[in-house]
Protein backbone atom coordinates (compact mmCIF):
# COMPACT_ATOMS: atom_id res chain seq x y z
CA UNK A 1 0.00 0.00 0.00
CA UNK A 2 2.88 2.37 0.76
CA UNK A 3 4.30 1.80 -2.71
CA UNK A 4 0.87 2.37 -4.24
CA UNK A 5 0.46 5.73 -2.48
CA UNK A 6 4.07 6.66 -3.24
CA UNK A 7 3.33 6.03 -6.91
CA UNK A 8 0.43 8.48 -6.73
CA UNK A 9 2.69 11.07 -5.13
CA UNK A 10 5.29 10.48 -7.84
CA UNK A 11 2.71 11.26 -10.54
CA UNK A 12 1.63 14.43 -8.73
CA UNK A 13 5.23 15.65 -8.37
CA UNK A 14 6.03 15.06 -12.03
CA UNK A 15 2.87 16.42 -13.66
CA UNK A 16 4.95 19.14 -15.32
CA UNK A 17 6.63 16.39 -17.36
CA UNK A 18 3.71 13.95 -17.55
CA UNK A 19 1.17 16.42 -18.91
CA UNK A 20 3.17 17.36 -22.04
CA UNK A 21 3.85 13.65 -22.61
CA UNK A 22 0.10 12.97 -22.40
CA UNK A 23 -0.61 15.71 -24.90
CA UNK A 24 1.96 14.36 -27.34
CA UNK A 25 0.55 10.83 -27.04
CA UNK A 26 -3.04 11.95 -27.49
CA UNK A 27 -2.26 14.21 -30.43
CA UNK A 28 0.13 11.86 -32.24
CA UNK A 29 -1.63 8.54 -31.48
CA UNK A 30 -5.32 9.41 -31.12
CA UNK A 31 -6.52 5.96 -32.23
CA UNK A 32 -5.00 4.40 -29.11
CA UNK A 33 -7.12 6.49 -26.71
CA UNK A 34 -10.32 7.45 -28.50
CA UNK A 35 -11.99 4.30 -27.21
CA UNK A 36 -11.90 5.81 -23.71
CA UNK A 37 -13.96 8.86 -24.71
CA UNK A 38 -17.35 7.38 -23.56
CA UNK A 39 -15.83 6.73 -20.12
CA UNK A 40 -14.41 10.21 -19.53
CA UNK A 41 -17.51 11.53 -17.78
CA UNK A 42 -17.73 8.78 -15.10
CA UNK A 43 -13.95 8.81 -14.73
CA UNK A 44 -14.07 12.53 -14.11
CA UNK A 45 -16.81 12.02 -11.50
CA UNK A 46 -14.47 9.63 -9.66
CA UNK A 47 -11.58 12.10 -9.83
CA UNK A 48 -13.81 14.83 -8.40
CA UNK A 49 -14.99 12.49 -5.65
CA UNK A 50 -11.45 11.57 -4.59
CA UNK A 51 -10.27 15.17 -4.67
CA UNK A 52 -13.18 16.30 -2.50
CA UNK A 53 -12.69 13.66 0.22
CA UNK A 54 -10.31 16.01 2.03
CA UNK A 55 -13.08 18.57 2.37
CA UNK A 56 -15.76 18.85 5.04
CA UNK A 57 -18.59 21.21 5.72
CA UNK A 58 -16.62 22.96 8.44
CA UNK A 59 -14.37 24.29 5.67
CA UNK A 60 -17.32 26.22 4.33
CA UNK A 61 -18.01 27.56 7.80
CA UNK A 62 -14.40 28.70 8.15
CA UNK A 63 -14.48 30.28 4.70
CA UNK A 64 -17.72 32.13 5.35
CA UNK A 65 -16.38 33.45 8.66
CA UNK A 66 -14.03 35.64 6.61
CA UNK A 67 -15.65 35.48 3.15
CA UNK A 68 -13.88 38.27 1.29
CA UNK A 69 -10.93 36.19 -0.05
CA UNK A 70 -13.39 33.54 -1.21
CA UNK A 71 -15.62 36.07 -2.97
CA UNK A 72 -12.64 37.72 -4.63
CA UNK A 73 -11.22 34.42 -5.96
CA UNK A 74 -14.62 33.28 -7.22
CA UNK A 75 -15.26 36.74 -8.69
CA UNK A 76 -11.99 36.64 -10.65
CA UNK A 77 -12.52 33.06 -11.80
CA UNK A 78 -16.24 33.06 -12.58
CA UNK A 79 -16.94 36.68 -13.51
CA UNK A 80 -13.88 38.72 -14.44
CA UNK A 81 -12.04 36.09 -16.50
CA UNK A 82 -15.05 35.02 -18.64
CA UNK A 83 -15.93 38.68 -19.27
CA UNK A 84 -12.32 39.50 -20.18
CA UNK A 85 -12.15 36.44 -22.44
CA UNK A 86 -15.31 37.56 -24.25
CA UNK A 87 -14.28 41.19 -24.60
CA UNK A 88 -10.72 40.56 -25.81
CA UNK A 89 -11.56 37.39 -27.73
CA UNK A 90 -14.26 39.21 -29.72
CA UNK A 91 -11.65 41.76 -30.79
CA UNK A 92 -9.25 39.15 -32.17
CA UNK A 93 -11.61 36.49 -33.55
CA UNK A 94 -14.66 36.93 -35.77
CA UNK A 95 -15.93 33.33 -35.56
CA UNK A 96 -18.55 33.18 -32.74
CA UNK A 97 -17.80 29.49 -32.17
CA UNK A 98 -14.15 30.31 -31.46
CA UNK A 99 -15.19 33.05 -29.04
CA UNK A 100 -17.60 30.57 -27.45
CA UNK A 101 -14.73 28.14 -26.83
CA UNK A 102 -12.61 30.91 -25.32
CA UNK A 103 -15.42 31.97 -22.98
CA UNK A 104 -16.21 28.35 -22.06
CA UNK A 105 -12.55 27.82 -21.19
CA UNK A 106 -12.84 30.55 -18.54
CA UNK A 107 -16.28 29.91 -17.06
CA UNK A 108 -15.67 26.27 -16.06
CA UNK A 109 -15.08 25.62 -12.35
CA UNK A 110 -11.74 25.77 -10.60
CA UNK A 111 -9.54 22.70 -11.15
CA UNK A 112 -9.48 20.03 -8.47
CA UNK A 113 -5.70 19.96 -8.97
CA UNK A 114 -5.57 23.41 -7.36
CA UNK A 115 -5.52 21.57 -4.03
CA UNK A 116 -2.30 19.84 -5.09
CA UNK A 117 -0.52 23.08 -5.95
CA UNK A 118 -1.83 24.88 -2.86
CA UNK A 119 -0.59 22.00 -0.73
CA UNK A 120 2.87 22.13 -2.35
CA UNK A 121 3.20 25.83 -1.49
CA UNK A 122 1.57 25.48 1.97
CA UNK A 123 -1.49 27.55 1.16
CA UNK A 124 -4.78 27.82 3.02
CA UNK A 125 -6.36 24.44 2.26
CA UNK A 126 -9.63 25.27 4.01
CA UNK A 127 -10.06 28.36 1.84
CA UNK A 128 -9.06 26.43 -1.28
CA UNK A 129 -11.48 23.59 -0.63
CA UNK A 130 -14.28 26.01 0.16
CA UNK A 131 -13.67 27.94 -3.06
CA UNK A 132 -13.39 24.72 -5.05
CA UNK A 133 -16.62 23.24 -3.71
CA UNK A 134 -18.61 26.42 -4.18
CA UNK A 135 -17.17 26.96 -7.66
CA UNK A 136 -18.10 23.39 -8.56
CA UNK A 137 -21.60 23.59 -7.12
CA UNK A 138 -22.51 26.84 -8.88
CA UNK A 139 -20.95 25.77 -12.22
CA UNK A 140 -24.10 24.02 -13.53
CA UNK A 141 -25.84 27.38 -13.29
CA UNK A 142 -23.04 29.86 -14.03
CA UNK A 143 -21.78 28.12 -17.19
CA UNK A 144 -25.05 28.19 -19.15
CA UNK A 145 -25.92 31.60 -17.70
CA UNK A 146 -22.56 33.07 -18.76
CA UNK A 147 -22.77 31.60 -22.26
CA UNK A 148 -26.34 32.77 -22.67
CA UNK A 149 -25.63 36.28 -21.43
CA UNK A 150 -22.44 36.80 -23.43
CA UNK A 151 -23.15 34.68 -26.51
CA UNK A 152 -26.86 33.95 -26.47
CA UNK A 153 -27.44 35.80 -29.71
CA UNK A 154 -25.12 33.51 -31.67
CA UNK A 155 -24.87 30.26 -29.68
CA UNK A 156 -27.66 27.91 -28.66
CA UNK A 157 -27.05 26.30 -25.28
CA UNK A 158 -28.94 23.28 -23.97
CA UNK A 159 -28.82 24.54 -20.40
CA UNK A 160 -30.86 21.68 -18.91
CA UNK A 161 -28.67 18.94 -20.39
CA UNK A 162 -25.51 20.85 -19.48
CA UNK A 163 -26.65 21.27 -15.88
CA UNK A 164 -27.38 17.54 -15.60
CA UNK A 165 -23.95 16.76 -17.05
CA UNK A 166 -22.17 19.06 -14.60
CA UNK A 167 -24.19 17.72 -11.68
CA UNK A 168 -23.11 14.16 -12.55
CA UNK A 169 -19.46 14.96 -13.23
CA UNK A 170 -18.70 17.48 -10.51
CA UNK A 171 -21.33 18.74 -8.08
CA UNK A 172 -22.83 15.43 -6.88
CA UNK A 173 -19.52 13.57 -6.34
CA UNK A 174 -18.03 16.63 -4.62
CA UNK A 175 -20.95 16.96 -2.22
CA UNK A 176 -21.07 13.19 -1.64
CA UNK A 177 -17.37 13.08 -0.76
CA UNK A 178 -17.74 16.06 1.57
CA UNK A 179 -20.70 14.43 3.29
CA UNK A 180 -18.80 11.12 3.62
CA UNK A 181 -15.81 12.83 5.20
CA UNK A 182 -18.08 14.60 7.67
CA UNK A 183 -20.01 11.40 8.38
CA UNK A 184 -16.84 9.44 9.12
CA UNK A 185 -15.42 12.28 11.24
CA UNK A 186 -12.43 12.71 8.96
CA UNK A 187 -11.70 9.01 8.39
CA UNK A 188 -12.46 9.37 4.68
CA UNK A 189 -9.80 12.08 4.42
CA UNK A 190 -7.27 10.11 6.47
CA UNK A 191 -7.72 6.61 5.10
CA UNK A 192 -9.84 6.56 1.94
CA UNK A 193 -8.55 9.60 0.07
CA UNK A 194 -4.83 8.59 0.14
CA UNK A 195 -5.70 5.09 -1.05
CA UNK A 196 -7.83 6.35 -3.92
CA UNK A 197 -5.34 9.09 -4.82
CA UNK A 198 -3.05 6.98 -7.06
CA UNK A 199 -6.05 5.70 -9.04
CA UNK A 200 -7.30 9.27 -9.42
CA UNK A 201 -3.85 10.40 -10.63
CA UNK A 202 -3.71 7.56 -13.18
CA UNK A 203 -7.21 8.37 -14.39
CA UNK A 204 -6.29 12.06 -14.57
CA UNK A 205 -3.43 11.15 -16.92
CA UNK A 206 -5.85 9.04 -18.96
CA UNK A 207 -8.43 11.85 -19.17
CA UNK A 208 -5.81 14.40 -20.25
CA UNK A 209 -4.54 12.03 -22.93
CA UNK A 210 -8.02 11.07 -24.12
CA UNK A 211 -9.24 14.65 -24.28
CA UNK A 212 -6.17 15.71 -26.22
CA UNK A 213 -7.04 13.30 -29.05
CA UNK A 214 -9.54 15.86 -30.31
CA UNK A 215 -6.61 18.22 -30.94
CA UNK A 216 -4.91 15.82 -33.35
CA UNK A 217 -6.63 17.01 -36.52
CA UNK A 218 -6.11 20.65 -35.58
CA UNK A 219 -2.42 20.31 -34.77
CA UNK A 220 -1.64 18.49 -38.01
CA UNK A 221 -3.59 21.13 -39.90
CA UNK A 222 -2.64 24.32 -38.09
CA UNK A 223 -3.82 27.55 -39.65
CA UNK A 224 -2.85 31.11 -38.74
CA UNK A 225 -6.15 31.38 -36.83
CA UNK A 226 -5.45 28.26 -34.75
CA UNK A 227 -1.93 29.48 -33.97
CA UNK A 228 -3.46 32.78 -32.90
CA UNK A 229 -5.85 30.91 -30.59
CA UNK A 230 -2.89 29.08 -29.03
CA UNK A 231 -1.11 32.33 -28.21
CA UNK A 232 -4.32 33.96 -26.99
CA UNK A 233 -5.16 31.11 -24.58
CA UNK A 234 -1.57 31.11 -23.31
CA UNK A 235 -1.79 34.84 -22.54
CA UNK A 236 -5.16 34.43 -20.83
CA UNK A 237 -3.93 31.47 -18.78
CA UNK A 238 -0.91 33.43 -17.59
CA UNK A 239 -3.03 36.48 -16.76
CA UNK A 240 -5.03 34.47 -14.22
CA UNK A 241 -1.96 34.33 -11.98
CA UNK A 242 -1.42 38.06 -12.40
CA UNK A 243 -4.98 38.92 -11.36
CA UNK A 244 -4.77 36.56 -8.40
CA UNK A 245 -1.45 38.06 -7.35
CA UNK A 246 -2.78 41.62 -7.60
CA UNK A 247 -5.98 40.72 -5.74
CA UNK A 248 -4.06 39.05 -2.90
CA UNK A 249 -1.83 42.13 -2.61
CA UNK A 250 -4.82 44.49 -2.60
CA UNK A 251 -6.51 42.47 0.16
CA UNK A 252 -3.28 42.37 2.24
CA UNK A 253 -3.97 38.74 3.10
CA UNK A 254 -1.50 36.42 4.75
CA UNK A 255 0.80 34.20 2.72
CA UNK A 256 -1.33 31.06 2.94
CA UNK A 257 -4.42 32.86 1.69
CA UNK A 258 -2.41 34.57 -1.05
CA UNK A 259 -1.26 31.17 -2.34
CA UNK A 260 -4.87 29.94 -2.47
CA UNK A 261 -6.21 33.04 -4.20
CA UNK A 262 -3.48 32.99 -6.86
CA UNK A 263 -3.87 29.34 -7.84
CA UNK A 264 -7.67 29.33 -7.58
CA UNK A 265 -7.86 32.42 -9.80
CA UNK A 266 -5.91 30.72 -12.59
CA UNK A 267 -6.42 26.95 -12.68
CA UNK A 268 -9.34 25.64 -14.74
CA UNK A 269 -11.15 22.32 -14.86
CA UNK A 270 -10.25 21.74 -18.52
CA UNK A 271 -11.68 18.23 -18.65
CA UNK A 272 -15.16 19.48 -17.69
CA UNK A 273 -14.99 22.21 -20.31
CA UNK A 274 -13.75 19.76 -22.95
CA UNK A 275 -16.61 17.36 -22.32
CA UNK A 276 -19.15 20.17 -22.59
CA UNK A 277 -17.52 21.52 -25.77
CA UNK A 278 -17.39 18.08 -27.39
CA UNK A 279 -21.00 17.34 -26.47
CA UNK A 280 -22.77 20.59 -27.29
CA UNK A 281 -20.66 22.59 -29.73
CA UNK A 282 -18.93 22.24 -33.13
CA UNK A 283 -15.31 20.99 -33.35
CA UNK A 284 -13.77 24.47 -33.66
CA UNK A 285 -15.18 25.31 -30.21
CA UNK A 286 -13.26 22.39 -28.70
CA UNK A 287 -9.87 23.77 -29.77
CA UNK A 288 -9.72 26.85 -27.48
CA UNK A 289 -10.91 24.75 -24.55
CA UNK A 290 -8.46 21.93 -25.19
CA UNK A 291 -5.51 24.25 -25.69
CA UNK A 292 -5.93 25.17 -22.03
CA UNK A 293 -4.60 21.68 -21.31
CA UNK A 294 -1.30 22.77 -22.81
CA UNK A 295 -0.87 25.52 -20.23
CA UNK A 296 -2.91 24.62 -17.12
CA UNK A 297 -0.42 22.50 -15.16
CA UNK A 298 2.68 23.88 -16.84
CA UNK A 299 1.90 27.45 -15.81
CA UNK A 300 1.02 26.27 -12.29
CA UNK A 301 4.53 24.87 -11.96
CA UNK A 302 6.10 27.88 -13.66
CA UNK A 303 4.37 30.58 -11.65
CA UNK A 304 4.74 28.59 -8.45
CA UNK A 305 8.49 28.65 -8.99
CA UNK A 306 8.51 32.34 -9.99
CA UNK A 307 6.43 33.34 -6.98
CA UNK A 308 8.26 31.04 -4.58
CA UNK A 309 10.68 33.76 -3.39
CA UNK A 310 7.75 36.13 -2.83
CA UNK A 311 5.94 33.50 -0.75
CA UNK A 312 9.13 32.96 1.27
CA UNK A 313 9.46 36.70 1.93
CA UNK A 314 5.87 36.82 3.13
CA UNK A 315 6.54 33.85 5.40
CA UNK A 316 9.62 35.52 6.91
CA UNK A 317 7.68 38.73 7.48
CA UNK A 318 4.86 36.84 9.20
CA UNK A 319 7.30 34.96 11.44
CA UNK A 320 8.92 38.24 12.45
CA UNK A 321 5.53 39.79 13.11
CA UNK A 322 4.50 36.85 15.29
CA UNK A 323 7.78 37.02 17.19
CA UNK A 324 7.34 40.75 17.75
CA UNK A 325 3.79 40.23 19.02
CA UNK A 326 4.95 37.46 21.33
CA UNK A 327 7.72 39.65 22.70
CA UNK A 328 5.28 42.51 23.24
CA UNK A 329 2.89 40.28 25.22
CA UNK A 330 5.76 39.14 27.46
CA UNK A 331 6.47 42.73 28.36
Amino acid sequence: MDRWMAFGSFIARHMIVIVPACLVCGICFPWLFQGFVPFVSPIFAFITFQGSLTNDFSNLKNTFTHPLPMFVAIGISQLAMPLLAWLVGSLFFSDPNVVCGIVLEYCVPIAVTSTMWVSIYAGDMALTLGILLISTCIAPFTIPATLQLLLGATVTVDARAMILQMLFMVAIPALLATWLNDRTKGAARTYLSPRLMPAARILTVLVITTNSTSLSTFFFNLTPELVGILFFIAAMAASGYLWGYLAAGALHVRRAQAVSIIFCSALRNIAAGAIIAQTYFPPITVFPVQTGTLFNQFFAALFGKLLGPHFEQMQVAEVREAAAQHEATRR
